[in-house]
This record gives structure tokens, C-alpha cells and sequence, in this order.
């Protein structure tokens, strides 16, 4: 079966889509493409996503999101595509009680002739769950190891920690949000560069500035950090009201950017000693997503976890920015073929259950 996921996600760098052969539950990677949204895309997105704003915008860019997502998918050139599993781009999302991704997936199914699987969080909050995450099942299927203890971290705009025992069977793994990911160093850098850059590319300006300690130290005070799994985080948390505050300090940029790096690493690290360990002994750290791009994220993170060799997952095979595109076309496939693939362990589900809505395809 031939599975298209897309992903976009709130570091909101744009849409990713990955092509994937599945015979379940392996999979073999046929093409991956990344489509950045266009200034103006960004910033209607961040315009619902931060603030009230007019029902009527949110119901435009759920369509106009559709549009764009079936798109890209078409901008991939591949043939022979039987199905499409979207996450959707999340403007809103509280706990267990409401979630909120948009992107019409009636408008995908109808551009592309393909059945499509959307909304995949809300059977999870209705069974009980935080809706997130979602890709522990992909991590447990493709990446459990039989004699190696493995953490995944995936650094998008949140950062959330899956943990695979060596041999876990399916109620033995768990995952949560850990905090920020490169959303924080992001808002930073666009104000330190004017808008011309939406990342710390390869460090630059982290690496320019001086971690303020006394800074961190009030950052990681933040209940969250110590409140029990299951947890989720987003733009609610680490949006603009977040920034604003840091920028209050009077701090200079390029020293609040050095310390939004140290507590994105710290925020991992800690959660991993403070969560994870007391389970097992961590051998491997797994990394995904576009914080795998910052050299001073990483080092950092190695830094504070001295036992555990910490790596991209590229080194088994898996695109570091395409993990997640790839995760929801294989949960697309599940929900194809009946598979229960949200994890209690790590939603705080009652139950296991089916994820996703579809939008059946009329054909072209």
C-alpha cells in the first residue's frame, strides 16, 4: 500500500509530506519533500494560534491548509498513491479537554482522488487521553530494540520524549511533552534578525550569546517540568506572551537565544532523569526534527546526558525532518487496516483504540 503522510507542525516551517511503501508493519521511504509556507501563510496561522481572532479566518485557512497540503502531495510527482494520512496544522490544543488541527481533509481527498485520514487526536481525548503524542506507536514498532534501552526525542516546535525499553511490549512504552523545542529559539531569532531568519541556522547566534544562568534557573522553575506524565505543551505555553517576557529582561537577544538553547536541552534532559530513569538506564537518545540542525542543541544535550550516547536518527535509517510525515503515513495505514495505535502509556487513554477520521475518495 502506497501512503502519503503529511505533517506540519508548530515550529510552523511548512508542510511535509513522505511517501511511504507499507507492508505493515514495515515500511521503505520512496520520496520525502519539505514545502515552506509562505510569509503570509505564517503569519495568519500564528494570528489564530496566539490570540481571538474572527471564527471566520479559522474556517478560511482550514480550507485554504487543505488546498496547500494536497498540493505539496501533488508537488511530490509520485504515482500510485492509495491513501493519505494528514495531522493537520494544530492552532489550539488543551490537555484532555479540546483539541483543534486544520486542513480540510474533504478537500484533500477531492484534489487527489485518494481516501484521507485526518483529526487522528480527538478518538484518543474521547477514550480519555491527551490527544499527544501520537508517534510512540510509530517509535515502538520501527525502533524497539531487543537488548538496547532507548529514549526517542523529537525536537519540532515542542519537544516530547518517547521511552522504549529494550523488548517493550506495548503497555511498557511511555511518552510525554517535555517542553519547548525550537519554538522559543525561533521567535528569538526572527527578532534578532529583523524576520530574515525564522531558525538559529547552524547555531550562529546562540553560539554569539551568553547563557544567563539566573534566567534558566526561573525558566526551569515552571510547574510543568515536574508535573506527572501523561503532559502535552504547545504554542499556548511558548507563544508570544512567552517571548514577550524573556524579552522584558532587557537581556540582549543573541543572550536570550544561548539561554533559550541551554533550557530547551535542560527541559530533555531533566525530564528524561526525572521520568525515565527511574524505569531504566537510558543507553541511546534518538533525536528527530529540525533541532537535530542545531549543532549547540545537540552538544548540549549530550552535555547533560554523559551515559547516554545521543544521536540523530539518521544513524538507523530514519530522515531526521521526516520522521514525523513518515509516523502518520504508517498511522494512516493503521487506521486502513483497524490497528488500535495510540498509547496509553503515553496519552493517559483508558484504552487503546483506532485513530483518525476518513474522508472517503469519489475518484478523479
Amino acid at each position: 500500500m502506497r501512503v502519503a503522510g503529511i505533517m506540519s507542525g508548530t515550529s510552523l516551517d511548512g508542510i511535509d509530506v513522505a511517501i511511504v511503501d507499507v507492508s505493515w508493519p514495515k515500511f521503505e521511504l520512496v520520496k520525502f519533500v519539505s514545502t515552506p509556507y509562505s510569509k503570509t501563510m505564517r503569519k495568519r496561522i500564528l494570528a489564530v494560534s496566539d490570540a481571538d481572532c474572527h471564527t471566520r479566518e479559522i474556517a478560511r485557512l482550514n480550507f485554504e491548509l487543505g488546498e496547500a497540503y494536497a498540493a505539496a502531495v501533488l508537488g511530490c510527482g509520485v504515482q500510485g498513491i492509495e491513501l493519505v494520512g494528514c495531522h493537520g496544522q494544530t492552532i489550539y490544543h488543551e490537555g484532555s479537554r479540546c483539541t483543534l488541527q486544520i486542513g480540510e481533509g474533504a478537500v484533500i481527498a477531492e484534489r487527489l482522488g485518494v481516501e484521507t485520514v485526518t483529526n487522528f487526536r480527538a478518538r484518543d481525548m474521547a477514550a480519555g487521553g491527551q490527544g499527544a503524542p501520537l508517534l510512540p506507536f510509530f517509535d515502538w514498532i520501527t525502533l524497539t530494540h531487543p537488548e538496547i534501552n532507548r529514549v526517542t526525542v523529537n525536537i519540532g516546535g515542542i519537544a516530547n520524549v518517547h521511552a522504549l525499553p529494550a523488548g517493550a511490549e506495548v503497555d511498557e512504552v511511555f511518552g510525554f511533552d517535555c517542553g519547548p523545542g525550537n519554538m522559543v529559539i525561533d521567535q528569538l531569532a526572527s527578532l534578532a534578525t529583523g524576520g530574515k531568519l525564522g531558525y538559529d541556522k547552524d547555531a550562529k547566534l546562540g553560539r554569539q550569546g551568553k547563557l544567563n544562568r539566573s534566567l534558566l534557573a526561573r525558566l526551569l522553575r515552571d510547574p510543568y517540568f515536574k508535573k506527572q506524565p501523561p503532559k502535552t505543551a504547545g504554542r499556548e505555553q511558548y507563544g508570544a506572551a512567552f517571548i514577550a517576557k524573556m524579552v522584558e529582561t532587557g537581556l540582549p537577544l543573541v543572550d536570550l537565544i544561548a539561554t533559550a538553547t541551554a533550557f530547551t536541552a535542560a527541559a530533555i534532559a531533566e525530564s528524561i532523569e526525572r521520568f525515565v530513569t527511574p524505569e531504566f538506564s537510558v543507553d541511546e537518545c534518538l533525536v528527530s526534527g529540525g533541532g537535530t540542525r542545531n549543532p549547540l542543541l545537540m552538544a548540549e544535550l549530550q552535555g547533560l546526558m554523559p551515559k547516554s550516547y545521543v544521536h540523530s536518527i539518521e544513524d538507523v535509517g530514519i530522515p531526521a525532518d521526516g520522521k514525523e510525515a513518515i509516523a502518520f503515513a504508517m498511522l494512516a495505514a493503521s487506521a486502513k487496516l483497524g490497528i488500535a495505535s495510540n498509547m496509553p502509556g503515553a496519552t493517559g487513554a483508558r484504552r487503546r483504540v483506532v485513530l483518525g477520521e476518513f474522508s472517503p475518495s469519489c475518484g478523479l
